[in-house]
């Protein structure tokens, strides 16, 4: 047998949690962040709240009235609000490209 048959192939070596998360953690976690603030922006801007309709409509009107005040609070919520989307689609759509045979 040669050494180069003994030696795993370069790809199975990969960190399983690597290859769950389609590249290197850290890098995945902060794509997911800007994308839910983006997300979040989006859906606030045309007064979508997954939990409550009105109450969203009268807190983007709040946040439009303060946003000069509570710039960190409001970038805190928006990332809330597209987290609630983004994440869990990110997280099915991982799972349907997960390998069969772990």
């Amino acid at each position: 047998m040669s050494q180069q048959s003994l030696q795993p192939p370069k790809y199975q070596d990969r960190d399983y949690v690597q290859r769950f998360f389609g590249g290197q953690p850290l890098a995945v976690v902060g794509r997911l962040v800007l994308l839910s603030i983006l997300v979040g922006v989006i859906l606030a801007a045309i007064g979508l709240d997954p939990w409550n309709i009105l109450d969203s409509v009268e807190r983007l009107i709040r946040h439009i009235w303060n946003m000069g005040f509570d710039t960190v609070r409001w970038l805190w919520q928006y990332f809330l609000l597209g987290a609630v989307i983004v994440v869990p689609i990110w997280f099915l759509v991982r799972l349907s490209r997960a390998p069969r045979g772990l």
